[in-house]
């Protein structure tokens, strides 16, 4: 068989962020459950005496490739624009496990595309890494599609 599945696994995480300079509510510290959906596509192995024949990846290892890049450091933590001017000296860190600041505005749009710059690299075989989608509430998400990114020049 030589023809190509696409395999989705979906994960909730729960984060804060505030997005720093902008003009709207969202400027202050609030938090969503996030819906994080990870598709790779490949060919289903054809091999009887292997344990993992008629798969494409084994469920279990795609959620350990994401639990261990996104999950067990975005789950429960507050992301903060590195250059905001609360993030200069403060010490939020001595008081709470887990703030991360990051270079870029943490939107769901660059959150994504971070996600998908952590895992990107251990889907480059058999298995190629096709579309993620983040959930920042139950009407607004973001995605990311390998087919749309095959031609840059097309913007």
């Amino acid at each position: 068989m030589n023809e190509w599945v696409r395999v989705t696994k979906k994960f909730v995480l729960d984060m804060a962020h505030a997005l720093y300079g902008y003009d709207g509510p969202c400027r202050n510290i609030h938090g969503h459950t996030y819906h994080l959906s990870v598709t790779v596509s490949g060919n289903p192995l054809s091999d009887d005496s292997h344990p993992k024949n008629g798969m494409v990846i084994d469920f279990k290892e795609l959620k350990a490739v994401i639990n261990s890049r996104i999950i067990e450091i975005f789950d429960h933590a507050l992301v903060l624009h590195e250059s905001a001017p609360y993030a200069a000296g403060n010490n939020l860190g001595q008081h709470f496990e887990k703030v991360i600041y990051t270079p870029f505005q943490p939107t769901c749009e660059l959150l994504l595309l971070h996600f998908k710059n952590q895992i990107a690299g251990y889907f480059n075989g058999s298995v190629r890494l096709v579309h993620m989608r983040l959930e920042e509430t139950p009407g607004s998400y973001a995605e990311w599609w390998y087919s749309d990114n095959l031609n840059a020049n097309w913007r």
